[in-house]
């Protein structure tokens, strides 16, 4: 049994719920799991592999997230590791690779840190789960994208088959 802890940064709630798959579906392999916010990480020495999703605001990453792989870059160099990011530009099939996806490369152009495991999930639109600001923030650039920007419309794009398939790599690595 490999001991997987699984950090998330998430604004409206998507990465936590694909952290919540990965780790339900972890767990029925016969894994230890323990997920964490990360802005309250338990010591990480004794996890065998590492995984960290975060989501995009606003076209970043929360600067946390860069502060955090810097912080244990080490230890994080040391395990197998994964990491996720979660976006809406990932609805779009030539958006939705690590490869492909603007927000991926800009992640991996920002740091130093080569996870085992990289993957891009699209997220969840729901404009009436934004405050105002957001709402006419997401609708504009969804406005740009060619999306929906029908302030009722609320849809979600993550593709459970591929959440799960990116499980069992995390299994398997």
């Amino acid at each position: 049994m490999k001991k997987i802890l699984i950090i998330f940064s998430s604004v409206h709630g998507q990465t936590r719920k694909i952290t919540n798959q990965l780790a339900q579906q972890l767990k029925e392999l016969g894994n230890s799991v323990v997920i964490a916010d990360i802005k309250a990480v338990p010591a990480m020495e004794s996890f065998d592999k590492i995984v960290i999703g975060a989501s995009i605001r606003h076209g970043k990453h929360n600067p946390a997230l860069y502060e955090f792989i810097q912080k244990h870059q080490k230890i994080l160099t040391q395990k197998v590791s994964g990491f996720f990011s979660v976006s809406l530009v990932a609805r779009k099939p030539e958006k939705n690779t690590p490869e492909t996806n603007p927000y991926m490369q800009a992640f991996l152009s920002k740091t130093t840190w080569r996870p085992t495991l990289l993957q891009v999930f699209g997220g969840n639109l729901n404009y009436q789960g934004y405050n105002a600001f957001d709402r006419n923030i997401i609708r504009f650039i969804m406005w740009l994208t060619k999306g929906p920007t029908d302030p009722v419309t609320n849809v979600e794009y993550t593709d459970w088959q591929k959440v799960n398939y990116f499980g069992l790599l995390i299994h398997q690595a």
